[in-house]
């Protein structure tokens, strides 16, 4: 989905799906769906950065559907708007529709499908991670890259809510090929991540 410098993921079951992290313009995402016969049924967020959610309040109005993000990041929802200016992408503004609270926990995303929710601090308040234990797929936002992590100099960050969410996420012992989406550059494995990236160690 263009701009390409944000990850998105479409997960999708028969003609059902959600996004995770809606990125870019709503008409493109409008465009996906439509040629791929797809029914959008929620959308999910990271965190409350322009450059994960762009999209997600226009299109939760659109399909009257809900936009799920955890309210620690609710004060971030048009902070930044600058960032969407330098790709032509529409800002989001006060009469947003609102998201729903998104906390820790579990949750069927489409049928069969279960997600697990899992708080991750530091690049924002209100950070989550997504696990798919059946899929072996870890979606990771902002919180960890291939080869660093996010920043904690934007409003709300804290660096040792931010390194302790890492140490977190390795402590959790997941398979060497668990499959990582990360919120920005390339996709990763769990066993990559510790050769790799000097800050993923407990």
């Amino acid at each position: 989905m263009p701009p390409t410098n944000t990850n998105s993921v479409l997960v999708s079951v028969g003609r059902d799906a959600v996004i995770i992290d809606a990125w870019g313009k709503p008409a493109d995402w409008d465009k996906v769906l439509l040629e791929r016969g797809l029914t959008l049924r929620a959308i999910y967020s990271t965190h409350g950065h322009p450059d994960h959610i762009s999209a997600a309040p226009a299109l939760a109005r659109a399909f009257n559907i809900d936009w799920f993000l955890s309210e620690k990041d609710n004060f971030l929802i048009g902070w930044g708007n600058e960032l969407l200016d330098m790709f032509s992408i529409p800002h989001i503004h006060h009469d947003y529709k609102r998201p729903v609270n998104l906390c820790a926990g579990v949750k069927e995303i489409l049928p069969n499908i279960n997600m697990e929710i899992w708080d991750s601090p530091g690049h924002t308040p209100g950070g989550l991670m997504f696990y798919f234990p059946e899929y072996k797929i870890l979606i990771t936002g902002d919180t960890l890259f291939a080869t660093s992590f996010g920043r904690f100099d934007f409003p709300g960050g804290n660096k040792n809510a931010l390194m302790q969410s890492i140490k977190d996420v390795y402590n959790k012992n997941l398979d060497d090929e668990t499959y990582v989406v990360h919120g920005h550059d390339h996709d990763t494995t769990i066993g990559w991540l510790k050769q790799h990236n000097p800050f993923f160690n407990g």
